[in-house]
């Protein structure tokens, strides 16, 4: 089709499209080369047309040169597959607790079925991804997890056991950096497994985090359901230095899944990961308005 013959409005879609690579040319020059973790999860992986969406951004990165790692979570489908199974469950400061039967569901759901979901999603659409569990080949070292909790009521602390939930203790990257040097998108699994051959379930913010500090990657980005970082009165927080993101952390209005969230990205920082975002997954092709525009969206939390 010859350009003379577009209506001015289509002239004008095609210019716009233009000007719009040419304003992502240096982003995309700055970011390769580049490993990026990107945590993915909640809305965005339930909903079949923002699922194509990531799809084809991650798929985008790896053509223009950068390195992403995808760690997905799995919260809602692992809270269907318990009611259907008619398993209770229950969470403390944003994480499940998790007792045997319950590990074995996770497990299931997030090695067998979603990570399988994942990577088949980024190959229809001409990626090439490889899943892989944190659980299997030594990929993720991880022990138990206790957590400090205050009772509001009596202002009592107490340690609590959350069951089969973990933490990392170590990242075997060689595994990781194989597959990258192979051509693939690495999809991994939040799982991990101690010296006695227990399988932890593990947050998947914390995995995005600690494979971002291992891989010491330029970026980690956790996409969520919510715009980011929001204030008291609900408003978004566009940037916070990392001194800020440790006083905001123990604010009253944040709460529930995000308090893990911005923990995770004040500790990539501190050990040498450049910036962390928390940014809006139910946004279609947020990883790219979030890399390769001026502005971004979310929250930036910066060193």
């Amino acid at each position: 089709m010859k350009f003379d013959f577009l209506s001015e409005s289509d002239q004008a879609y095609f210019i716009h499209k233009a000007s719009t690579l040419v304003e992502a040319l240096p982003y995309i020059r700055q970011h390769s080369g580049k490993k990026i973790v990107i945590k993915y999860g909640g809305h965005a992986m339930g909903n079949s047309k923002l699922a194509e969406s990531f799809s084809k951004d991650v798929g985008l990165l790896k053509e223009v040169g950068i390195d992403p790692i995808v760690v997905h979570g799995g919260g809602p489908q692992i809270g269907e597959m318990l009611k259907k199974k008619n398993i209770n469950s229950n969470f403390i400061e944003g994480l499940r607790v998790t007792d045997e039967e319950t590990v074995k569901v996770v497990e299931e759901v997030l090695s067998k079925d979603i990570n399988k979901k994942i990577v088949n999603d980024i190959n229809a659409t001409g990626g090439k991804a490889v899943g892989l569990a944190g659980n299997k080949n030594g990929l993720i070292e991880a022990k138990k997890l206790h957590i400090d909790f205050k009772d509001s009521d009596s202002n009592i602390e107490k340690i609590l056991d959350l069951g089969f939930v973990g933490k990392p203790t170590q990242i075997a990257t060689n595994i990781i950096y194989d597959s990258i040097a192979k051509g693939f998108i690495p999809v991994i699994a939040p799982l991990g497994k101690d010296n006695y051959g227990n399988t932890y379930n593990i947050n998947a913010d914390t995995i995005a985090g600690a494979i971002a500090e291992s891989m010491k990657a330029d970026k980690l980005l956790l996409l969520t359901d919510v715009a980011g970082i929001l204030d008291q009165d609900d408003k978004l927080i566009s940037s916070l230095s990392i001194v800020e993101a440790k006083k905001i952390i123990h604010e009253k209005y944040v709460a529930g899944g995000m308090k893990p969230k911005i923990s995770t990205c004040i500790n990539a920082i501190d050990q040498g990961v450049k910036q962390a975002t928390i940014l809006d997954g139910r946004i279609p092709h947020s990883l790219i308005l979030e890399l390769f525009t001026e502005h971004g969206i979310g929250t930036q939390i910066y060193s």
